[in-house]
């Protein structure tokens, strides 16, 4: 098939040791309903992930891949991704989800209709076990239409405790309107290995972006066992920390912005904290366990309840094993 200089939408992959699913999500895009080009950037696989890639690229010009040296993480894939592509549109997927045919096509409808600057459709969740019975929707059971996001109902938004596991509004992904990002010189951080769309996305709030989440379109989230995206180090974590720290020097973001991101550092702080603890006490690292405790009195007290709670089920199953003896 030639490559089309007409493209709406650039969809941008990062690739990572995904050969079992590359294929379906790579095939999801090029399969839209509108002029597409994908552009996919492969981390430094292991496996055959980029093999698999080269070759699907000899069968269809809109792809694009891209191979890197080294392997930088996913935010530095999508600005690399980002940089290989030309479409007044962009869009993130991840190489383990995938698109109904028309997804693209009813986003990009709404968006030109709304005057958006972003749009995001509610996610369907998946299991890889049963990938054509959906589970639940990422944000609303139930048809919402049209929301505006502000940067506080955003920030609100990604606050774990408000929501069940993993139904942050941060993992939605957006059409992303390329002379927006341009503009305001916004792209993914790369020091940033976890929640760098929830960055992303926030800054562009801050500058002014219209955003908006509407009922699903056929973005399909899949949850597999194993999953990258599951595991999060403390490094991990106090990146976010100092990326809300950042987002709060920022001026004119409004008090109840500004109280949103205080509470969301502070639930990354106490997450980032314990698993500190955990490694120091792996480690039998003495003057790091302690360290972990220089912290906010929020923080303390939680470290302080989990260690508890740890001590108490350490002592249930001390007592079941003696009672089974």
């Amino acid at each position: 098939m030639a490559a089309s200089n007409a493209a709406l939408v650039s969809i941008i992959i990062p690739a990572y040791n995904c050969e079992a699913t590359i294929e379906r999500a790579v095939e999801s895009a090029l399969g839209q309903s509108v002029a597409v080009e994908v552009v996919v950037v492969d981390d430094c696989s292991g496996d055959d992930t980029l093999e698999m890639l080269r070759a699907m690229a000899a069968r269809d010009e809109r792809l694009k891949v891209i191979a890197q040296s080294s392997n930088g993480g996913p935010a530095r894939a999508r600005n690399k991704a980002i940089q290989g592509s030309s479409a007044p549109w962009i869009t993130p997927l991840d190489s383990d989800d995938f698109m109904a045919p028309d997804r693209i096509e009813k986003l990009l409808s709404q968006a030109r209709e709304g005057g958006w600057d972003f749009i995001a459709d509610d996610l369907i969740k998946v299991d890889e076990s049963a990938i054509d019975t959906p589970k639940y929707r990422l944000w609303s059971q139930t048809d919402f239409g049209t929301r505006e996001l502000t940067l506080e109902y955003f920030i609100r938004g990604n606050i774990s405790a408000n929501h069940d596991h993993r139904r942050e509004l941060g993992f939605v992904k957006p059409l992303m309107k390329r002379s927006f990002l341009e503009a305001h010189d916004i792209s993914y951080d790369e020091n940033m290995r976890l929640a760098e769309d929830y960055d992303l996305y926030a800054r562009a709030l801050a500058a002014g972006a219209r955003f908006g989440l509407v009922d699903p379109c056929g973005y399909y989230a899949v949850e597999r066992a194993g999953s990258l995206s599951g595991a999060h180090s403390a490094k991990a974590r106090a990146a976010i920390v100092a990326c809300d720290r950042r987002l709060l020097s920022l001026p004119d973001i409004g008090d109840g912005a500004r109280n949103a991101l205080k509470a969301h550092m502070m639930e990354s702080y106490r997450e980032s904290a314990w698993m500190n603890l955990i490694d120091a006490v792996k480690a039998r690292d003495v003057s790091k366990f302690i360290s972990c405790f220089f912290a906010p009195p929020t923080v303390i007290a939680s470290l302080a309840g989990k260690l508890g709670w740890q001590a108490c089920l350490r002592s249930c199953r001390l007592i079941g094993f003696s009672q089974a003896r």
